[in-house]
């Protein structure tokens, strides 16, 4: 057999390489990039506290989320139409304004409500309090966050339940289960191969979308070089800090996601591989359950004909 030549591919990688090369060049010849202020502010302790601010709020807005969007899910798939309206109205209303716009009116939530009053109507409320002292900037942050993260989230989640076969629902009640048996013992675990893709992709972007608290006065990541570029003037340079931050992060949770996605994908021939699992593949060595089909040797008796 004569292998086929692509040349077309041979060209393309030549001219991605040198546009590479010449890009790299570019970077690191140019002055203006003043990598030694880069490095220099990387380990920062303003920076590294406003890393943590970062994080801090991607894990408390992604689990707010997480949970809104599976009530917000079961609810609108509910029989009861109230229940399924109010669902809906929720995922409409959060996924139709701008996360910025939700931020800043939660912000400013005094301006509408001086006081907040909980209670039963026409009585004395249970509880009472000043709302600029109850609504703090890093509340309103989670709030502003969680609050639309939650509608997304429910939309992944519905998908996953729906990927279900209904008739396993239909089998289980038959066996006399419970709907909430149901849902956590039979639906949920095969749904989360449908869901967990999607959930760690809204998480890396949760990561990056947190910088918008920094119109609230909230000290996460850029908020924090906002503050020191605003002094040295050197803005490119401390952009050029953060980026470097959020992608290394991004990193650890793209390779945290691949090997979460393998694990739920046990059993499936089907998975493909995610955005890292191409070289992760090759650096973590797998183990292998299948076992060597036996090799047969026939040996021929003396006297039979071949």
């Amino acid at each position: 057999m004569i292998p086929v030549r692509h040349w077309g591919q041979w060209v393309a990688t030549v001219i991605i390489v040198g546009l590479f090369a010449l890009l790299v060049q570019s970077v690191m010849a140019n002055p203006n990039f003043h990598w030694d202020e880069v490095f220099g502010y990387f380990l920062d302790g303003r920076v590294l506290r406003g890393l943590g601010t970062t994080l801090w709020l991607t894990v408390v807005a992604m689990a707010v989320g997480i949970v809104i969007g599976v009530i917000m899910a079961v609810g609108r798939q509910s029989r009861n139409v109230v229940v399924s309206g109010a669902a809906s109205a929720y995922v409409w209303f959060f996924r139709g304004t701008p996360l910025l716009v939700q931020l800043i009116f939660w912000f400013n939530l005094a301006a509408l409500y001086p006081t907040l009053e909980f209670g039963i109507p026409f009585l004395d409320p249970f509880f009472e309090a000043d709302t600029n002292q109850l609504i703090t900037p890093i509340f309103a942050a989670i709030l502003g966050l969680g609050l639309n993260e939650g509608a997304y989230m429910s939309e992944i989640v519905r998908a996953g339940l729906l990927s279900v076969d209904p008739g396993q629902t239909d089998a289980a009640e038959a066996l006399g289960m419970r709907r909430s048996q149901i849902f956590r013992r039979i639906v949920l675990p095969q749904a989360m191969r449908v869901i967990i893709p999607p959930t760690g992709n809204a998480t890396i972007a949760m990561l990056k979308t947190t910088s918008l608290v920094s119109v609230i006065s909230i000290g996460d990541l850029l908020y924090a070089v906002q503050v020191i570029y605003s002094r040295n003037f050197q803005v490119i340079p401390l952009l050029i800090t953060i980026s470097i931050w959020y992608l290394l992060v991004t990193t650890i949770l793209s390779i945290g996601q691949h090997f979460l996605e393998r694990r739920f994908r046990r059993g499936d021939r089907r998975a493909e591989q995610t955005y890292f699992g191409a070289w992760i593949e090759g650096l973590v060595p797998r183990r292998s359950n299948v076992e060597p089909a036996p090799v047969t040797v026939a040996i021929p008796v003396e006297g039979e004909h071949r």
